[in-house]
Parts: C-alpha cells; sequence; structure tokens
C-alpha cells in the first residue's frame, strides 16, 4: 500500500499533542553552538529530533550533517504552526554509528516527545532504528541514508537524498567514462549495509566478473593488504565506499604503496577528513555526493560565517570552513521539517507523518519532493576531485546513469 494511504490512516489513530513540551536544550550529546538564533523566550516548543553519529566509525560525518541542521535552526530558530509561534529546539541524540545502540538513542528521541525526527548519516543505523520510530508513529526525514531498505516497507520513513542502485551505477559509468576502466577492485566493511550495498550496485553495473571483491572486518586499522591486492589484481579503479576514518587509512597506503590507479567512493567521502588525509600526496580520489560549494552562494557565505564565528562548531567541521555537501543536506532537511509542520498546523506527528508525502521544498541542493515509497525524486549527482595539491574538492560534472 503506498505511503500516503498508510500516512492518512496512521492520523486518524495516532494521537500526541506537543504543545506543552517545555525544555530549552539541545537533548544529549549536543553539539556545535546551541539550537536557536535568539528565539523569544515564552513561546511553546516543538522539538526536531536529530538522529544522528558524533561517535564511532561515522562521527565526524554525523557532526558535519548536524551543523547545517543547526545553521539552519540559528538562522531560523521559530515556526508558525496554526497559527501560533513555536521555539523549535533541536534534540540531538547520538547514535554513535551503531546499529546496536541505534535504537536506544531513537528511543530517547521517541520519549522526549519530537514531532518529526531527522537522519541518520549511516544507513544500518537508519535501518536498525527504523522500527522504533513506526512503532511509536514519529515520522522520519533520511538526510543521508542512502540504502533502499530504510524506506521500504514501512510508512513512516522519507528521505531527500538520492539511492544506492543511482550512485552505484553513476560511478560505475563514471569509471568507464573516464578512466576507461576494464577492471575494478572493490572494498567494503563486513555487515555495513552501506559499504556492502552500494559495492553490491557499483559492480552490477560495472560487471561483477570484471571486479575483485573483498570485505574487512570491524576494528580493522590495517589496510596494506587489501592495496596490495588491488595491485596484484591489475585493477584500474580503486572503489571502497566507508567510512571516513578507514577512509584516511587507505588513503595513507594507497600513497605508501605507490598505488596509481583512482580511488573512487560515494557521498561519505565527501568529506574534509579525505582531503587532509590526501594533501600532499600522489592519490587521485573522486567523490559522488549530493552538493557542490558554489551551488548556492547565499548559503554558503551564511553558513561559512557561522562556523567561522561558532568554536564548537568549527571543531565539529574538522577546524575549518570548508562546505561539506551533508551540511547543505542537513539544511533542506531543517527546512523540509519545517515545511511539514507549517502544512500540517499541528506538532502532533500523526498529522506531520500525513502531509509529508505531498511535501515540495526548493533547497540548496536542489528541489525535494518524495515518490510514492517516500524516497527522493532525483536523478543527478555531483562528480567532485580532490585536488591533493590545494586540499579542496574541484568540480567535475554533474552525472547521471
Amino acid at each position: 500500500m503506498m505511503k500516503k494511504t498508510l500516512a492518512l490512516l496512521l492520523t486518524g489513530l495516532l494521537l500526541f499533542s506537543l504543545a506543552a513540551c517545555g525544555g530549552s536544550s539541545a537533548g544529549s550529546g549536543g553539539s556545535g553552538g546551541g539550537t536557536g538564533g535568539g528565539a523569544a523566550s515564552g513561546n511553546p516548543v516543538v522539538r526536531i529530533g536529530v538522529f544522528e553519529p558524533q561517535s564511532g566509525d561515522n562521527g565526524a560525518g554525523g557532526k558535519q550533517e548536524i551543523l547545517g541542521m543547526q545553521y539552519a535552526n540559528y538562522e531560523t530558530p521559530t515556526v508558525v504552526i496554526g497559527g501560533t509561534t513555536y521555539n523549535v529546539v533541536l534534540d540531538i541524540a547520538d547514535n554513535q554509528s551503531s546499529n546496536d545502540k541505534a535504537p536506544s538513542a531513537a528511543q530517547t528521541l521517541v520519549s522526549n516527545g519530537c514531532s518529526i525526527v531527522l537522519g541518520s548519516y549511516g544507513s544500518g543505523v537508519s535501518i536498525a532504528a527504523s522500527s522504533t520510530f513506526g512503532d511509536a508513529g514519529i515520522p522520519v526525514v533520511g538526510v543521508t541514508c542512502t540504502n533502499p531498505a530504510v524506506t521500504q516497507g514501512n510508512s513512516h520513513y522519507f528521505r531527500i537524498c538520492f539511492l544506492d542502485p543511482f550512485q552505484g551505477p553513476v560511478l560505475a559509468k563514471f569509471a568507464k567514462d573516464e578512466y576507461s576502466a576494464k577492471k575494478a577492485y572493490c572494498l567494503a566493511k563486513q555487515g555495513d549495509d552501506y559499504s556492502v550495498g552500494l559495492c553490491n550496485y557499483f559492480m552490477g553495473a560495472f560487471g561483477t566478473d570484471n571486479c575483485v571483491y573483498e570485505t574487512f572486518p570491524d576494528g580493522t586499522s590495517d589496510y596494506s593488504t587489501y592495496v596490495a591486492n588491488a595491485k596484484t589484481a591489475g585493477a584500474d579503479v580503486f572503489f571502497s565506499p566507508v567510512s571516513t576514518e578507514a577512509a584516511a587509512l587507505i588513503i595513507d597506503q594507497a600513497a605508501s604503496q605507490g598505488l596509481s590507479i583512482p580511488l573512487l567512493a560515494g557521498d561519505t567521502w565527501d568529506s574534509n577528513v579525505i582531503l587532509n588525509a590526501a594533501e600532499g600526496k600522489d592519490v587521485n580520489i573522486c567523490v559522488t555526493t549530493f552538493y557542490q560549494e558554489g551551488g548556492n552562494p547565499t548559503f554558503d557565505n551564511g553558513i561559512k560565517q557561522w562556523i567561522n564565528g561558532n568554536t564548537q562548531a568549527k571543531s565539529n567541521n574538522g577546524g575549518d570552513d570548508k562546505i561539506a555537501a551533508v551540511s547543505a543536506m542537513g539544511y533542506d532537511a531543517y527546512y523540509v521539517a519545517l515545511e511539514a509542520l507549517k502544512k500540517a498546523g499541528s506538532t502532533d506527528p500523526a498529522k506531520v507523518l500525513g502531509v509529508l508525502p505531498g511535501l515540495t521544498y526548493d533547497g540548496v541542493s536542489g528541489a525535494i519532493a518524495f515518490d510514492e515509497i517516500g524516497d527522493a525524486v532525483r536523478d543527478v549527482a555531483y562528480v567532485k576531485w580532490c585536488n591533493p595539491d590545494t586540499a579542496e574538492w574541484e568540480f567535475i560534472a554533474q552525472q547521471g546513469i
């Protein structure tokens, strides 16, 4: 059954009143300098849950995704819902990049009375916590969780990013078109929904018989064998859409072993962690992602000024003001949540869920709309190249399949 029908049914069954919610904190684990930009005191509060990693393998990416939400909240700290002005509080729960701990973080947001939840960076934790939100009738807008399983088989999870069945073939096409690649080495983390899934979609489009595929266990810190295996296999590209923590170590090994073939990855590598790891090294890195700095100068200038004026935000951004695509996506997700609250005219999660299927919004990352499953209607990815001399991302192309 389509999400719209299920959402309308839930509207009549689930009644939560959040207008009386108090509080002025950002919940546990708040990062980046507060939840608002001087919201008036005395207004009722509406809580937007932020279900993101701030620790673990994906902690760096999660913090950057949160930054976009926090900047948007700083910029627009109130929302008019049903004729009443509400202060918007970001209630942040750290899912620790762990599938095992994700449900507990999700339950914290449920217990705190959030009207809608944003997140997560990382498909595995999104899938692991999905039923916690679903059982509570709370809608979730995924920001950069790209695995198809996030939205499949449920009526409460939506997302604003492209999916891996699109991203994988885009990367495979890029490898063939840009580098005339005939053979690919693919490396994923065991049990990781994102990297395993994206490798499978890449290999399906590239040609499985032309790929060498390996996985590494949790806790791996030495990637020398995997880089050596790619060289021995005679691969033309090295594809490894893993966490930034693992990526930095892979980059080190690629440089030290003189791996001359391009390193390709998906959206997780679009981070200044990667830029810092590659700086000064003889490596060739290309990624697909959701946003290219320069795409919206007003947003770019505003968030840079905010980051540079906020010590904690700058720290959470890796110590500089480079704009990660996930920050732009977090920014858009916040405004999608506000649009849903305004359209619902209520802080009741069931009513917010009811309006999401038909919601549209023009964000800095592009036009946002949902299909019948709740996935974003997107058909273009940005391809960027890491310049190791300047430690900057350089735009290559917008690419579809």
